[in-house]
């Protein structure tokens, strides 16, 4: 490696948008962009993406981050990526185009099929193998519905044309003009087809979601070299590696530094993902709770359980676009001020479902407690306020299968910023929460697993990355009104849950 390669670009591809982002030696970024693309809702439940949409949106961002950085793609050393978990992606690799839309992680459309696999006995061995309960969620049934549904889909299949992927694989395999068809671990841990004792692909599973096993990605490590870059629109002639590949969730995890057994983080996104490092094997999980890899570097895989939200930061766009109770997040602030406590006001978020600890995929969203003397400004508190309840309850039952009692918690995220929600939050908690003042930690694990990776830094240590500007929250509430609160929110979550009743 020459020195004036002094730089990594890190695309950052979320739930609702793309980012990229120019970090240099020092582990600080020097310049970034971002460009949202639409979300499709074609019928109620249902949550799509448009695949070609997405990597336009990564060419785009790459290309505006570097000129913002005023630097062309030979100083850069590596190109890394984090990305949106559980999307499936179904793609004729002679065109290079998708014979389907992107069935996003919210999309609940296989939830009557999942439900046909519960009742006939394949759940245990679907979390045996996986460490996943058996949910729409994930990857999976997504898949095995377009190879069902999509018309044409078969006769490509037969002639061999097909590759699956989550949103990393697509992005590689267009990336390297077609040349690499691969994922890392935990990606692949999020499929419900990844057996993640022997991390291998598993055929019984495979066939059970009738996903042929020859579709699937290569799986490697995060901190290895995926491939190089060949689309010309990306960088010309320049080929530039691709490495640090890993899962949003996860590369938060890395980049709060969460390397020790018991360290958590919460990533308050469209979702959230609370994530706990449980070492270099996996804990069975249970009520809620999932297995997962927490990321493979150096030759080694680090474990985790984790909690997921279905719907966090986007119940605060539903507030204002949908409602339409405010128009700018300053505007909110501003009339949280109004309306220091919901007085009573409950917003259970099951748009599409609940997830941890709940797992209801038929639970529909409610707004429950409200009396003649409630407010915009009311409903906009029960909204912030039900993110931080939903991961208090995620963390209680962290603490509960594991038996390993939550420190502080450490949290990233857009939705983190919110001054009201962090606070609320520790006062659930009765545990300190640390906001990293660095908003794209998902960004930076994944810069920080390719960099060490590839040598552009010596070690993980080398970085000098630090959480010394962080903010500190401090559970302030007396023990009687936080379980009011909790008392209060059990209630209104237990009048939208189905209990089952569908079967």
């Amino acid at each position: 490696m020459t020195m004036e390669k002094s730089y990594l670009l890190a695309i950052d591809q979320s739930t609702s948008g793309t980012k990229a982002l120019v970090i240099d030696r020092a582990g600080q970024i020097t310049a970034q962009s971002a460009n949202p693309h639409r979300q499709y809702y074609p019928r109620p439940g249902w949550v799509e993406h448009d695949p070609m949409e997405i990597y336009a949106n990564v060419i785009r961002s790459a290309h505006e981050a570097l000129a913002i950085a005023g630097i062309g793609p030979d100083s850069l050393a590596a190109l890394t990526i984090t990305n949106q978990r559980e999307t499936a992606v179904l793609w004729d690799q002679a065109t290079g185009l998708p014979v389907h839309a992107a069935i996003v992680w919210q999309c609940q459309r296989t939830a009557d099929q999942c439900a046909i696999y519960q009742r006939a006995g394949h759940e245990e061995t679907v979390r045996s193998k996986t460490g996943l309960m058996l949910d729409p969620y994930f990857s999976a049934a997504k898949w095995g519905w377009i190879l069902q549904n999509v018309e044409g889909v078969h006769d490509k299949l037969a002639a061999g044309k097909l590759l699956a992927g989550t949103i990393d694989s697509w992005l590689l395999w267009k990336l390297s003009g077609g040349k690499t068809h691969a994922t890392d671990y935990t990606n692949a841990s999020r499929t419900s087809l990844f057996n993640i004792h022997s991390l291998q692909w598993d055929e019984e599973l495979c066939g059970l979601f009738g996903v042929p096993s020859e579709l699937l990605p290569e799986v490697k490590a995060s901190d290895e070299i995926f491939g190089y870059t060949e689309d010309s629109e990306l960088f010309g002639d320049c080929r530039v590696p691709i490495t640090g590949v890993i899962g949003d969730s996860q590369g938060a995890l890395f980049g709060n530094q969460c390397f020790e057994t018991g360290m958590a983080k919460a990533t308050y996104g469209t979702g959230t993902s609370v994530l706990m490092n449980v070492g270099d094997s996996p804990i069975p999980s249970g009520n809620g709770l999932v297995s997962a890899i927490a990321w493979g570097r150096s030759g080694k895989v680090t474990y985790a359980v984790e909690a997921v939200i279905r719907t966090s930061g986007d119940s605060l766009t539903w507030v204002r676009d949908n409602l339409g109770l405010f128009r700018t997040f300053e505007e909110m602030e501003q009339m949280l001020e109004q309306a220091p406590d919901s007085e009573g006001v409950y917003l259970v978020p099951a748009f599409v479902g609940l997830g941890a600890p709940y797992w209801d995929a038929y639970a529909r969203a409610s707004i429950t407690g409200m009396n003649r003397g409630t407010t915009k400004a009311h409903i906009i508190r029960a909204a912030i306020e039900s993110i931080a309840f939903q991961v208090h309850d995620a963390v209680k039952l962290m603490e509960n299968e594991t038996a390993v009692a939550l420190q502080e918690l450490r949290a990233d995220g857009g939705a983190s910023d919110n001054v009201n929600l962090m606070q609320f939050q520790a006062d659930l908690l009765g545990k300190m929460v640390v906001k990293s003042e660095i908003a794209e930690l998902s960004a930076l694990g994944s810069a920080y697993l390719g960099g060490v990776g590839i040598g552009f830094w010596p070690s993980i240590e080398a970085i000098g990355t630090k959480l010394e500007g962080s903010i500190k929250y401090q559970p302030k509430m007396l023990p009687e009104l936080r379980e009011a609160h909790c008392s209060g929110w059990k209630k209104a979550v237990s009048s939208v849950l189905t209990r089952n009743d569908q079967e």
